[in-house]
């Protein structure tokens, strides 16, 4: 098929573009170019692409393709917390004129990558994709409302999927250093100290981004009938873990690093822990590889490879928040996270 990904850039992006080359499509991409230069250890698979915001897409930006995989967003809560407004703007307006636009242009099939963040508060039982949605976060609550809208466009000739993606961890030539693996992998190896900022109780789902591009892999294999309307969990049910318990993994594979707590750590509301079952048993081609400890110790092997260091950890190359607020006090991001002055065009 010919698939155009939207966010082909970023950090699933970067796994996801080579994994959909191999498969035999046809990719082209469609980026803001809003992490351009954060290259870590690593170049992109290049692809013909859009440079575009989702927030000025048009039918014409998808004449001609089969698919749509949709990453593009603002991520994660961190950087979604930076302006509740505009990310509502980019992961919920957005995503929805994407997938209108996309429709229009005739596009058949439409993958959403959502998240298990839009569960949010749900204690320490296991959930499905039937349980409710309690966001904490701008992030969660935007991919929620833009599920929704986007879902009431299906119809015979428009066919959406929704696929609940786990904490993604894992190396990628656009590595985000925010999320909770990476991060304490990368003061582990940086500084000897696995720091942590909450009291490491609550649960998260975890998956590798290797993983999670399969499952697009797998959506767009799919007989249509079988994943129109559908949402699935992306991860292993296995793969559920206290914060806490990352933390001790990450000390047990790093040499001689120390667990610490923030002298302020308290409790996190986000929450939940979550059953990835469906996935696995609709579709037996998939099968997660990855497993926290596995990941953990590909992070430790790549962060040496880099040479990681102190200095690293605020580098905005693998800081999403930093880079972003880098391009704000430069003047070249308008305060919607716009690049000023700078035009549109094929790449």
């Amino acid at each position: 098929m010919r698939v155009l990904v939207t966010g082909h850039r970023g950090y699933i992006g970067a796994t996801l573009v080579p994994m959909l080359i191999a498969a035999g499509h046809d990719v082209a991409g469609l980026d803001s170019g809003l992490f351009e230069g954060c290259d870590f250890g690593g170049t992109l698979v290049d692809v013909p692409w859009i440079r575009k915001d989702i927030r000025d897409v048009t039918p014409a930006d998808f004449d001609g393709f089969d698919a749509v995989v949709h990453l593009a967003a603002l991520s994660n809560d961190p950087l979604g917390d930076l302006d509740a407004t505009t990310t509502f703007d980019i992961n919920h307006v957005g995503a929805v004129r994407t997938a209108r636009a996309a429709k229009e242009a005739g596009v058949r099939r439409f993958v959403q990558s959502s998240t298990c963040s839009l569960y949010g508060a749900h204690g320490d039982d296991f959930i499905d994709e039937t349980a409710e949605f309690l966001p904490v976060t701008p992030y969660g609550s935007a991919k929620v409302l833009a599920e929704a809208e986007i879902a009431a466009l299906a119809d015979d000739t428009f066919s959406p999927t929704f696929l609940r993606n786990a904490t993604a961890y894992g190396y990628s030539c656009r590595l985000r250093g925010d999320l909770v693996v990476n991060n304490l992998t990368a003061f582990a190896v940086a500084i000897g100290e696995v720091r942590m900022k909450s009291d490491g109780m609550p649960w998260r789902p975890l998956v590798h981004i290797d993983d999670i591009a399969q499952a697009f892999v797998v959506m767009l294999g799919a007989d249509i009938d079988r994943v129109h309307g559908e949402a699935f969990n992306v991860g292993s049910t296995s793969e559920n873990y206290r914060v806490r318990e990352v933390a001790e993994i990450v000390g047990s594979i790093v040499p001689d690093c120390v667990v610490t707590f923030a002298d302020d750590a308290g409790p996190d509301a986000r929450n939940y822990r979550v059953n990835c079952d469906r996935l696995a048993a609709a579709f037996p081609e998939f099968q997660t590889k990855w497993t926290v400890p596995l990941g953990v110790q590909q992070l430790y092997d790549e962060y040496i490879r880099v040479g990681l260091d102190e200095a690293t950890l605020s580098d905005a190359r693998i800081m999403r928040i930093a880079h972003v607020r880098a391009l704000l006090e430069s003047g070249r991001l308008s305060p919607e996270l716009r690049f000023v002055g700078e035009g549109v065009g094929a790449q």
